[in-house]
């Protein structure tokens, strides 16, 4: 018998990668008016990384979220994602936010806003 937290973290895994596809596929172009007005309120990057927090709160590390992004680019049932542009830019964009690649280049750039010019 499986015990409860294991089944909790299932679940939390499992919604993670719901809200990942979601946020890649974006909004349909027949979205009716609920739809839209849910994306534009849930739809964003910022709700997407916040549902992800909460999923990583209660059990699944960063590794597995992590390990979803990269099957989201691999298995063949999400071709169809791949195959549009715009979905795959927000794939690496959500990919890099999590991974934080964008923060740790800036901080190896700390060299262009080291020596400022006095002003005078």
């Amino acid at each position: 018998m499986k015990s409860n937290s294991f089944a909790m973290k299932e679940w939390h895994l499992e919604h993670s990668e719901k809200v990942i596809v979601r946020f890649v596929k974006g909004l349909s172009s027949d979205a009716t008016a609920f739809e839209r007005r849910n994306h534009k309120r849930y739809g964003s990057i910022t709700q997407c990384v916040k549902q992800l927090d909460y999923d990583m709160k209660h059990g699944v590390d960063k590794g597995e979220v992590m390990d979803v992004l990269k099957k989201v680019k691999m298995l063949k049932k999400y071709a169809e994602l791949r195959s549009d542009p715009e979905a795959v830019q927000r794939l690496t964009s959500l990919e890099e936010l999590l991974s934080g690649t964008k923060k740790i280049e800036a901080e190896l750039l700390w060299h262009n806003y080291a020596y400022r010019p006095k002003s005078t």
